[in-house]
């Protein structure tokens, strides 16, 4: 997912300019709500939908579009990718938060690279980057502590809350 997600992120970046930023918010808005709807429904069997092996196509194509979508609106979209990494490419929970955490850090650092011929406030991004490594601390030791099942209600509930505050900032 990490080769397509980058190529991604950079080609958004450098397009960004080009399409109106409501438009942008408002699918992702829309994107974070269903698949927030999706991880809250009730599943039959098992709480996850891993498989053996992972959905290599849909990574590719998950990656590339959730990349570009991200590059477009300087966003990394861990919130669209661990989503997708659980229902579309078939990825275990812990191995999903892990290598969408890998993927966010290499689109983060595309979509800067794509955005700089248009500007980056590097004080700002000398502050931010920092400040969020405690979090990141701190969820990192609590993966496979907690139930696979309240984990992916906990994160579908945060998407649906995301997903109507960017569908709300798109709107007014």
């Amino acid at each position: 997912m990490l080769p397509p997600s980058v190529a991604g992120a950079v080609g958004g970046g450098l397009v960004a300019g080009a399409l109106p930023s409501r438009v942008l918010l408002g699918v992702i808005g829309a994107a974070l709500l269903l698949f927030g709807i999706d991880l809250l429904r009730p599943r039959r069997g098992s709480a996850s939908r891993a498989r053996t092996e992972p959905d290599v196509r849909a990574a590719v194509v998950a990656g590339l579009a959730i990349g570009f979508l991200g590059g477009l609106v300087g966003l990394i979209l861990g919130s669209l990718r661990l989503p997708a990494l659980l229902r579309f490419v078939g990825e275990a929970p812990a191995r999903a938060i892990g290598t969408n955490l890998v993927v966010g850090v290499a689109v983060g650092i595309a979509g800067v690279v794509g955005h700089v011929p248009g500007g980056v406030d590097w004080t700002l991004l000398a502050i931010g980057a920092p400040a969020s490594v405690p979090g990141a601390i701190v969820g990192a030791r609590l993966t496979g502590r907690l139930d696979e099942r309240q984990l992916l209600r906990a994160v579908g509930a945060i998407l649906v809350v995301a997903g109507l505050a960017a569908l709300a900032q798109a709107v007014f």
